[in-house]
């Protein structure tokens, strides 16, 4: 028997290896298709995405908005930091002009190597703590009579009174200087010279007046108030303890009695007695006494010239001009400084005037 090998017939293929070689077709063709997608392998034209979905154009734009805005801010910051240091001078600059004129208290700044006529205004009330007091008249009036230059001293009054010992201060210094240094004092009223005011007035070798100033008031009071009757109908009982029986003498809520208004009045009478001397020491002979002349009343500068209250009609141009013969005029009155102007002005004490009203001292007006 002949044997003849026998080969098999190849088996068909495994359905199993068909599905896997299928699977691996389909995976090789998606990753064909996400690295199509891939956006390093883009076309130049193609736009790119960002991860979070922004191209790259939108990026640009916020960054270059953000280095704007930044940028602004800065230049910002530097103009208010401009802004504010120059502000900063401006005020340093105006501290420092307000605290010059501070320290500054007004007078003669230049030198007076010519000759002239020298100036002391005498306005307002006269009073301790006034523009008038007779520490800054007297320091004025020294510093004029010592000036070798000034010819004669001016008082350029414009004054309602006050305080008979400020007047009686400025007075005697007055008289004093004069004689010291052998020059002329002339007096010159603008719109009022009453009381006190005529009190110095009176220490000039001539007064000048305007024909309507108001001139005299040769007298002394003492004023207040009382308010006993009105404590009385409020029921208010005043509770004032003393150790001496006129110790609370003049107290504007106790009843005044007989005797101390006696006293007070005797007071005033004496003073008036020493104005009256001081009138007549100054004006002698020119003066022409009338029953009236010492009661208190007051005239016009026509009729002072007629009393011989005064000596003629002129300003103070007219006395430096006429008179004196120099028409250089140098003003030597002391002024307060601009932060005493403004703390008189806006500082004031509460009820300051109140109580001046009731515990003022003896005036001359």
């Amino acid at each position: 028997m002949n044997s003849s090998s026998h080969t098999p017939p190849p088996e068909p293929p495994s359905t199993t290896q068909d599905t896997q070689s299928s699977q691996a077709q389909d995976v090789r063709a998606s990753s064909g298709a996400f690295e199509s997608l891939d956006p390093l392998q883009s076309s130049p034209t193609q736009e790119s995405v960002s991860p979070g979905g922004a191209s790259s154009k939108d990026s640009t734009w916020e960054r270059t908005t953000l280095e704007q805005l930044a940028f602004a801010s800065l230049e910002e910051q530097k103009k208010q930091r401009w802004w504010r240091n120059f502000f900063r001078f401006v005020w340093l600059g105006v501290a420092l002009v307000f605290i010059t004129l501070s320290v500054y208290k007004g007078g003669v700044s230049v030198s007076n190597s010519q000759p002239h006529t020298a100036v002391v205004g005498i306005k307002g009330e006269i009073a301790a703590d006034s523009e008038s007091s007779a520490d800054t008249v007297v320091s004025a009036l020294r510093d004029a009579f010592e000036d070798q230059s000034a010819v004669a001293v001016v008082l350029l009054i414009n004054s309602p009174g006050g305080s008979p010992v400020q007047a009686g201060m400025i007075n005697d210094e007055v008289r004093r200087l004069k004689e010291l240094h052998k020059k002329p004092v002339y007096a010159v009223v603008e719109e009022m010279s009453a009381s006190a005011a005529y009190y110095i007035a009176v220490s000039a070798d001539e007064i000048y007046v305007d024909k309507a100033s108001i001139v005299g008031s040769i007298g002394v009071l003492m004023d207040g108030f009382g308010f006993t009757g009105l404590m009385d109908k409020l029921g208010v009982e005043r509770r004032l303890l003393t150790a001496g029986e006129n110790k609370g003498f003049m107290d504007p809520f106790s009843a005044q009695s007989k005797s101390q208004k006696a006293y007070a009045l005797s007071m005033l009478e004496r003073i008036h007695q020493q104005f009256i001397k001081v009138v007549r020491e100054g004006r002698g002979e020119r003066l022409k006494e009338t029953p009236e002349m010492f009661t208190g009343l007051f005239w016009t500068g026509e009729e002072a010239v007629e009393m011989g209250l005064a000596d003629s009609l002129g300003n103070l141009d007219y006395v430096a001009r006429e008179v004196i013969k120099v028409e250089t005029i140098i003003d030597y009155t002391k002024k307060d400084s601009v932060a005493e102007r403004l703390a008189k002005r806006f500082g004031a004490a509460l009820g300051e005037g109140a109580f001046k009203s009731l515990s003022r001292p003896m005036v001359l007006r």
